[in-house]
């Protein structure tokens, strides 16, 4: 696994991390059950701080694509894939448009719910 970040870009570099293992997951250069390096790790070889991989990593942890467990790491769920990645970029877009049209996030919840 090839991790870059670039410092310049106006994305976060926890984001950066995110979006590179969201891509690998979803087309599947990571596999589900890959462990992942460790914070420490990951931060030392890219000279940066070891909070700012936490921080990618809780995101994915969130987003249902990593587990972590103390110490053991992060790795891959075994659930996750491609499907999982998608849906979870298509929630963020619709959270994103509720967002913009002033929709209320329990609102969204119902209009989900009643949809199901």
């Amino acid at each position: 696994m090839l991790f870059r970040v670039d410092p310049a870009s106006t994305v976060s570099i926890a984001e950066q991390l995110a979006v590179q293992v969201r891509a690998g997951v979803a087309d599947g250069t990571i596999a589900p059950g890959t462990r992942l390096p460790s914070a420490r790790e990951l931060a030392r070889a890219l000279d940066i701080n070891m909070h700012t991989v936490l921080r990618a990593y809780a995101q994915l942890r969130d987003d249902g694509i990593l587990e972590m467990r103390q110490g053991r790491g992060a790795s891959v769920r075994a659930d996750a894939g491609a499907g999982t990645v998608h849906l979870v970029e298509l929630a963020d877009a619709l959270l994103a448009e509720a967002r913009k049209l002033g929709v209320a996030l329990p609102d969204v919840l119902t209009l989900i719910q009643t949809r199901g």
